[in-house]
């Protein structure tokens, strides 16, 4: 397992530094800061412009901003907002946990209604609540998040005025939000619960664990579903870190204040150290639940250790 674990942390390792290497060269192609920070450039000279990049650490080679990035990167400082001039840092802290309680949520919300309605659809192959979970699914794959998430807003919060219709406050807040994306998120993974089941329900040792008289709760949940675990861990994995690269539209629907919204307002306003600072620390936290994933699969299944 020591092994397993060492040869993942390297890949992640190695994914990190590529990761930030190709953000640090495509935000450097999106023009020069200073004339950026100035919008009547024409009546700046170049000494003016030279002193704004000498200020913003831009007038180094890319190689020396990039090594000086990583050292910052390791003690989490990302440099200061070209608007305002506040700690990047401090905003991302700030914006990170909403958007991570959201994603949490919406991927809590889904499971909890994908995995029974999956194994009710499986064991009921072909029957009419099969049919009728799967058109279900099928209409919430067609529901763009943020045409639903708009309808919501017009329902329960205008017309019945039941729930908040924007920001982070109470409890009422988290509903519609997490409601958005486990809406879209269950669509898919019915589907794949489905398919998972109907391949494990037709093995032999399903039909053994039968014939000595197991309930078929017990078959369902602690045997089928267990072996199930790997596919839908993958798959889970993957849906959360791409929940944090695209829950961007639902935080501007609801204007709640995560990583998404300080990823769009720092695109309008050019504010390029917090743009890379957000996508940096969203491009980590999906190679860190990759990592996660890939440690479950060892635990789950001690044939992957070997690989």
């Amino acid at each position: 397992m020591a092994g397993f674990l060492i040869k993942r942390v390297l890949q992640a390792i190695f994914v990190v530094i590529a990761i930030t290497l190709l953000v640090s060269f495509a935000i450097r192609l999106t023009g020069d800061p200073a004339m950026t920070m100035f919008q009547g450039g024409g009546s700046m000279t170049e000494d003016d412009l030279n002193r704004i990049r000498q200020a913003l650490g831009v007038d180094k080679p890319f190689l020396t901003q990039y090594f000086l990035y990583m050292q910052g990167l390791l003690t989490f400082d990302f440099g200061r907002s070209f608007a305002g001039g506040a700690s990047v840092s401090g905003l991302i802290s700030q914006a990170l946990g909403p958007t991570l309680i959201l994603a949490f949520l919406s991927i809590i919300v889904s499971i909890i209604v994908s995995i029974p309605l999956g194994i009710k659809a499986a064991t009921s192959r072909g029957k009419w609540s099969d049919q009728a979970i799967r058109i279900f699914s099928l209409i919430g794959l067609s529901f763009p998040n943020f045409w639903l998430a708009t309808m919501l807003v017009l329902l329960f919060a205008i017309t019945l005025g039941w729930l908040p219709p924007s920001g982070m406050g109470t409890w009422k807040s988290y509903i519609m939000p997490a409601f958005t994306m486990g809406v879209i998120l269950t669509a898919t993974n019915v589907r794949l619960v489905r398919t998972t089941m109907l391949e494990t329900l037709s093995s032999q040792y399903v039909m053994v664990a039968r014939a000595k008289g197991l309930s078929e709760r017990k078959v369902l949940y602690k045997h089928a579903l267990r072996n199930c675990a790997i596919p839908l861990i993958t798959y889970f994995g993957i849906q959360f870190g791409g929940l944090l690269g695209g829950i961007v539209v639902i935080e501007r629907v609801f204007n709640w204040p995560g990583l998404g919204t300080l990823a769009f307002d720092a695109v309008g306003a050019r504010d390029y150290p917090v743009l890379q600072g957000v996508i940096t620390v969203l491009s980590l936290l999906i190679v860190a639940i990759n990592l996660v994933v890939d440690i479950a699969y060892g635990l789950v299944d001690p044939r992957i250790r070997t690989e």
